[in-house]
This record gives structure tokens, sequence and C-alpha cells, in this order.
């Protein structure tokens, strides 16, 4: 595993100013903040160097205000949440540099926290502007990294200044850089893959690079009807992608020529019509799909089959659900093999992770999140992560 520097290997930060790159790109309502989860992430990090004594600057960016100051863009946004969260005060700083910044910094004491300015007013973030950089890590004696959800971008208070200050991983990146070790860097084999979503299209190279990686790998969701398509099954009025027919079929060749095994579904549920609990709704084998029917989840003996696939696996990787799961009946394949990966991680025999926005939804609506192994908040990070890139952030941060 790749080595990086952690908050064990920091004692005594009394007066020392701490950059801390935090996710703070929250949902919000009506001026308020909706899901705090990223805050809750961040807080044993900012915690900990607050209690070491450490003044902690946070960095985060919110929306893409494209390098100008945007009100109603502004971090300051997110405070009330942030306070909420770390049961402290924080004092916010309108900027991210310069001299009202070092003014703020001899105000703060030892262990108090303040949010900076979103990162993103300032066009040399998105730039990674060495200058820029160089502003902000003037003031500060440490940088540390708690935001993996933007470790694929090379920003500047992402990657730029990990090379101009002693740098760390914070808590919830190190668990992330653990967990997703333990699924694909260095995994218990036989290794198992869920894909899912509407389009091969937007996975086209996570499927193309976990096929070399993974002992099985469990297509669902839409991309599916492309894959069975591919291989002659007529999928009627199915969300499919049928002029990625023969990228489906190079993906096939490659999983054969690197001895992973390709579940498609071969029982369906089919409907009419997209719609809850519609009065067309049927199973049926895939080949028995009318043309007027669209497949809208996976059959449930089909599910009982992957259920058993995971029994002889010792890892499992998920992205993506397996039905179209916000509209019932269409959740039952995901709920029942999420609850199946649940059941196996609960008894120690299999180590899950899982990311990506949906299907953090969808294990959310099985009610499995607090028993899989890991599940990352992380969107394009994780896929990216996926795909087998390298994602600066992460990059920096080597020892």
């Amino acid at each position: 595993m790749t080595k990086f520097r952690t908050l064990d290997d920091l004692s005594d930060l009394t007066g020392k100013v701490a950059l801390v790159r935090v996710d703070l790109n929250l949902p919000m309502q009506d001026g308020a903040v909706t899901d705090d989860t990223r805050v809750r992430a961040a807080a044993p990090t900012i915690l900990e160097l607050s209690a070491k004594g450490a003044k902690v600057l946070l960095l985060a960016h919110f929306g893409r205000p494209k390098g100008e100051r945007v009100s109603t863009m502004s971090v300051s946004m997110t405070l009330d949440a942030v306070q909420a969260v770390l049961g402290k005060e924080v004092m916010f700083v309108p900027e991210i540099a310069g001299p009202v910044l070092a003014q703020s910094i001899g105000i703060l004491q030892p262990g108090d926290i303040a949010l900076l300015e979103n990162t993103r007013f300032w066009k040399g973030e998105e730039a990674n502007d060495p200058e820029f950089a160089k502003a902000i890590a003037a003031n500060a004696d440490i940088y540390v990294n708690d935001a993996f959800s933007a470790a694929h971008r090379a920003h500047a208070t992402t990657e730029g200044l990990a090379h101009l200050l002693p740098a760390y991983a914070g808590r919830s990146m190190e668990a992330e850089l653990k967990a997703l070790d333990k699924a694909l860097g260095t995994p218990v084999k036989p290794v198992a893959a869920v894909v899912g979503g509407a389009k091969v299209s937007s996975k086209l190279d996570v499927l193309t690079h976990l096929v070399t990686q993974v002992d099985h790998l469990i297509i669902g969701g839409g991309m599916a009807n492309t894959f069975l398509a591919a291989r002659g099954v007529n999928v009627g009025k199915s969300l499919c992608e049928h002029d990625l027919a023969p990228t489906a079929e190079k993906i096939m060749e490659t999983a054969e020529q690197s001895g992973c095994i390709v579940h498609l579904p071969y029982d369906v549920v089919v409907a009419k019509e997209f719609a809850a609990n519609p009065p067309s709704l049927r199973t049926c084998n895939v080949h028995e799909v009318a043309a007027d029917e669209m497949i809208l989840d996976v059959g449930p003996q089909a599910v009982e089959a992957l259920a058993d696939v995971l029994k002889t696996c010792r890892t499992l990787v998920w992205n993506g659900p397996l039905g179209a799961f916000e509209t019932e009946p269409f959740d039952m394949a995901t709920v029942a093999l999420a609850k199946s990966a649940a059941a196996l991680t609960s008894e120690g025999a299999l180590v899950s992770v899982a990311g990506g926005g949906d299907t953090v939804a969808a294990l959310a609506h099985a009610g499995v999140t607090e028993q899989f192994s890991y599940i990352s908040t992380a969107g394009g990070a994780f896929l990216e992560w996926m795909e087998g890139k390298e994602l600066p952030g992460v990059k920096a941060l080597e020892i």
C-alpha cells in the first residue's frame, strides 16, 4: 500500500497553523444545509488537530463560481452546520491568503477553528497556480487533506499545497485509502464487483479496468441491457445503448482472457410502462421480453444465484444499483443483494466497499449502510479510483 503521513505522526501542535482541506460542498435548501454527512466525516480530523493545540484553518469549495466572488456560493452558508457538528464556535474569514488572514490567525487561540472563504472564488485554485498556493501556504505550518472526494482534482488546495508544507492525510482520507486498498489494491481473493447504473458509456473505463482486476463482475441496471443486446437478446424497449454492443463484446472478451466471470441477469422484471407497481408488471426469462416491454430490474432467480456467488468471494466492490431502485417494486434486486452482502460482511466472511452517489442512496434504502465494511461518499473520485486512475490529491500525499 502507498505510504503517507497521518495525524499519528503529529503530537503537540500548540500555536501551529494547520490548513485542512475538507469537503463542505453540501446540499442546501432555502439557505440551510439539508445533509451534514460530509461535515461529520471531517469532524474527527478537525477536533483532533484542535485538541493537539493547532489553530485550524478549514479550506473548502462550494459550488462552481468559476473564479469569481458569488455571494450565494460563499462557504459561510455552511457555517451553522459546521459549528453544530463540531460543537464549537468557528470564525469565518472572507479571505484565503494575505493580510486579512494573517490578522485573523493572530486573533485565534491554540485549538481555535476558522473557516476560510470558498477556494474557487480565486482563479488560481482550479488552475493549480503555484503562486496562489504559495500565498495560502505562507500563513501555515502544516497541510492536512481530508477531502478524498476532491482528490481526483489537481487544484491548488487539493494538490499544490501538499508540495509546499509537511502534508498529512486526515482521518477520513486515511480510512478511505485503507478501505480502497483492501478492495482493489491488495484484496483478499476471490473479488466480486457489482456495477450498475443506467449507461455503459458512463462507466466504460470502470468496466474495462475491473475485468482485469476481479474474479466476478456482476452487471445490473440499464447497462446490463446493452450487454444482453450484445449477446443477441431482444431487450424490447428497454434503456439500451445499441451502438455500444461492440464495446460490450470487447469487455466480455477481455474478461474471458483475464479469467473474470461476467454475470448478466437471466430472469428480469419487466413492464410496459415505467411507473410504480404497473399493471403490466411481470417476471420472465431474458429471452421472453416482448417488443413493447422494458427491463426494469434483475429477477429473483438471478439475484439468488448472485447471492451464492458472493458466498464464494472474500471481497466486494459495489458501484450502482441493479434496477430502477427509486421506484417500487424495481428496488427488489438491489435490496436483496445488498442484504446478502451485508449479512456476509457481518459474519466476517466478506470485506464490502461501496461508493458513488446512487449507490449510497440505494444502500441506505436497503437499510444496510451500517453493515458494509466501508461506504465512500465520494462520487467522481471513487469512480476514477475504480477506473485505476491515479488521483492527484492522493499522489501528492505519498512519502
